[in-house]
């Protein structure tokens, strides 16, 4: 089981990260952008849900490049990976902090940096040339 605190050591290790807080929940930034956030349900989400009972434990958001990459993401990590009507169209996925592998957190959480980060960050991270 994946914490916030491991969410914040994988996102705060990454080049140009602020951390800072969104709606009253802890978020990560690059270039201003935010790529991985703490995501609680809200009335209108639990409301959605009906008698389906809602993911329980810590919910992270976090970004994804584009909608072909968010459905490939929720296909490969069914059980820890997921997305709620609020973020239809939205390029991002939920995922389950008790049930996501740690190499799969770690994954995504870069994945969003990359998706959010300045061109000439991401390509120095990747080691590309300028």
């Amino acid at each position: 089981m994946a914490s916030i605190e491991d969410v914040a050591a994988i996102a705060s290790a990454l080049p140009e990260v602020t951390e800072g807080t969104r709606y009253g929940n802890r978020t990560w930034l690059v270039g201003g952008k935010g790529f991985v956030w703490e995501r609680p349900f809200s009335k209108a989400d639990l409301k959605r849900f009906g008698d389906e009972t809602p993911p329980d434990g810590p919910i992270l958001a976090v970004r994804v490049e584009d909608l072909g990459d968010k459905e490939a993401a929720l296909a490969a990590h069914p059980d820890a990976f997921f997305t709620i009507p609020h973020f239809d169209g939205f390029s991002a996925v939920l995922i389950r902090l008790r049930t996501v592998a740690e190499q799969d957190l770690r994954e995504a959480i870069i994945d969003g940096w990359l998706a959010c980060a300045p061109r000439r960050l991401a390509d120095e991270y990747l080691g590309r040339p300028r």
